[in-house]
């Protein structure tokens, strides 16, 4: 069991960073992508006050599992989990860390922009 949840959690968690990343360039999915990353903003920021700036629920689950199966030696983020899983590298977590947070940051930006834009143009 320990082992398909730990396969879904790294399925699931990939896709979400890749919707919020990119949800924004397909109007049918815009208004769900600026949710979704204004849900990932208020984990970040206000769960992360109790739990450490960057908190999500979906690592801590993955990290339960991984855990169980034996693995204690996890990075403080999922996005570093992600990047040394795929390509082999041990990269630096600050940088990644930097990194995740100015992706998502501009990712909410177009997803603003893309929405606000949407929503002129349907009241034309």
């Amino acid at each position: 069991m320990y082992a398909f949840l730990d396969k879904f959690f790294f399925v699931f968690h990939s896709t979400l960073i890749v919707f919020n990343l990119l949800g924004w360039i397909w109007k049918k999915t815009r208004l769900a992508n600026l949710i979704v990353i204004l849900l990932t903003f208020l984990s970040w920021f206000i769960l992360g006050i109790w739990y450490g700036f960057g908190y999500c629920p979906s690592t801590d689950w993955h990290w339960l599992v991984r855990k169980k199966m034996g693995y204690y030696d996890l990075p403080s983020t999922y996005t570093k989990f992600l990047i040394d899983s795929l390509t082999g590298w041990d990269v630096n977590p600050e940088l990644v860390k930097i990194l995740t947070v100015l992706l998502l940051a501009l990712a909410l930006f177009a997803s603003v922009w893309t929405n606000i834009r949407g929503w002129r143009k349907s009241k034309k």
